[in-house]
């Protein structure tokens, strides 16, 4: 009986070698969804497939009940990543529950779920990251989850084996949260890595003072939005004022609040962000990744942190070769370096097959 298992093992074992190697983009905003997408078109040689952000245990069942529609895990979020990729015709492996991969590509790691920490994981920078708060440190003191400090935590599981970063800036950055410099690579990022392309745009109006709102609020931290429009008329000085609210902000509600303290000002919505900072003077914001594309485009920049270090951490433009320069870490990472817990990789392979063998004979 046992060399009959182990022969069964041995075949079934050479049967999936022989298979095309698979990775997994686990996608989150729909900017998270588009930069994974944009890697795995440099990696056609393996088998993709695509999930939505998830979590397990009771994260997840606050996912499923609703509670955390406002994170990357559900609601809007959620339903833009999947309807993007049946758009694209991508296939779809919800919670990489399906397959066993041999690399999985996440856009964050505050949460790494159970089943693809025996897979080679490789985290891939979104954009800005939170800044330190007392909360995050003590967050980080006291070992609590790092998805109860946002972003500001972004790398700080180590559980990956590489990490993709826009900027020798962020590197430094990193490197000062405590990661390990090893798995930092500087490859820049997509989305934010050729923003000259935006200055060819139709975006209709040109030298006027441009406010990127935030979903703070949404998320469920303080934001004095009336501050800020106050601050957008001071610095605008009569010129024109342009609003464009965030994704997931309640149109209806921001604008109305707006008109009531800049009643000439435009708000759009729904429309990329990018030709609008391309034909502004002026950026408005607080905290958000679009103040790098107006500073990869020469635009001066009002926000919460200080010039100099949007400068130093300003993600590498060169001409939209990221998703290029991240593929070829995946191949080396896969093609070179050696294999996570073998057996433990084997383990998890045959509960893969096994699976799908019951699910045959129940169908």
């Amino acid at each position: 009986m046992i060399k009959v298992l182990e022969g069964f093992l041995k075949k079934s074992n050479k049967k999936m070698i022989q298979e095309k190697k698979k990775i997994l983009y686990i996608c989150g905003s729909l900017n998270q969804t588009t930069q994974m997408h944009k890697i795995s078109m440099e990696l056609p040689e393996y088998e993709a497939w695509f999930t939505p952000y998830y979590a397990d245990g009771f994260l997840k069942f606050l996912t499923r009940i609703g509670i955390l529609d406002f994170t990357i895990m559900g609601g809007v979020f959620k339903k833009r990543t999947l309807a993007y990729l049946k758009k694209h015709s991508l296939k779809l492996d919800y919670e990489g529950k399906l397959n066993h991969y041999d690399l999985v590509f996440t856009c964050q790691d505050l949460i790494i779920p159970k089943n693809i920490r025996q897979s080679k994981v490789i985290l891939v920078q979104e954009g800005m990251v939170d800044p330190e708060t007392i909360w995050s440190k003590l967050v980080r003191k006291l070992k609590l989850p790092r998805w109860a400090a946002s972003t500001s935590m972004t790398g700080q599981s180590d559980q990956y084996d590489i990490f993709c970063i826009a900027s020798e800036g962020f590197k430094e950055l990193f490197i000062n949260k405590g990661l390990n410099p090893e798995k930092l690579r500087v490859t820049g990022i997509p989305n934010f890595d050729n923003c000259a392309e935006y200055f060819n745009n139709d975006f209709p109006h040109k030298n006027f003072v441009l406010v990127a709102t935030s979903d703070m609020r949404e998320t469920l931290k303080y934001e004095n939005r009336k501050k800020l429009i106050q601050k957008a008329l001071k610095i605008a000085d009569g010129k024109k004022l342009i609003f464009k609210l965030h994704p997931n902000e309640n149109v209806k509600k921001r604008t109305a609040e707006i008109k009531k303290y800049a009643p000439e000002a435009l708000v759009y919505y729904g429309v990329p962000i990018e030709p609008m900072i391309a034909n502004c003077d002026i950026l408005v914001t607080r905290y958000s990744s679009v103040i790098f594309v107006a500073s990869a485009l020469g635009k001066k920049v009002y926000s919460d942190i200080d010039e100099e270090t949007i400068r130093k951490l300003t993600p590498i433009q060169n001409g939209g070769t990221s998703a290029k320069n991240i593929a070829e870490e995946a191949r080396k990472l896969l093609e070179l370096a050696p294999q996570k817990s073998e057996n433990r990789m084997f383990e998890q392979k045959f509960r893969f097959f096994i699976r799908k063998k019951l699910a045959k004979v129940r169908n």
